[in-house]
């Protein structure tokens, strides 16, 4: 009966991670596409970086919220606040890690858009577990 059990919690959390890197690409179009077009109006990198990655964390959250962690959203109240606060919180760790990781490739004399995706792939990752372990586990509805 437990291995049933396991296959099945162990399928829900493969369907939430594609479900949660769907919803990074949508915001991550948003965050490339400003990024890019603050590049092309003379933005420093990092400046251009972070309202890119700000623009995009607003759509990620409506897409985490209502379609990647649905079943984990609190619903009204201390604990729905704690929960917009925990995610704001993780946002604001991927944004310094993303605005840390381009600004240091451009101080360097790297190309920023290379250091971006390294930088994507890494905020993605931070994120996804903060927001799985800590944001969205058991939200207290």
């Amino acid at each position: 009966m437990i291995r049933p059990l396991a296959k099945v919690s162990a399928r829900v959390r493969d369907i939430r991670f594609l479900r949660y890197l769907a919803a990074s690409v949508g915001a991550l179009g948003i965050d490339v596409g400003t990024f890019l077009a603050c590049l092309a109006l003379g933005m420093a990198a990092g400046l251009a970086s972070a309202i890119g990655y700000s623009l995009g964390i607003i759509a990620h959250w409506l897409f985490s919220s209502r379609a990647v962690f649905q079943g984990s959203l609190a619903v009204t109240g201390r604990a729905r606040m704690l929960q917009k606060l925990l995610f704001v919180v993780s946002t604001l760790a991927g944004l310094a890690l993303t605005t840390l990781i381009v600004t240091a490739a451009d101080r360097a004399g790297f190309d920023p858009r290379p250091a971006k995706m390294v930088a994507i792939a890494a905020s993605f990752l931070l994120t996804y577990i903060v927001r799985s372990q800590i944001v969205f586990k058991d939200a207290g509805r």
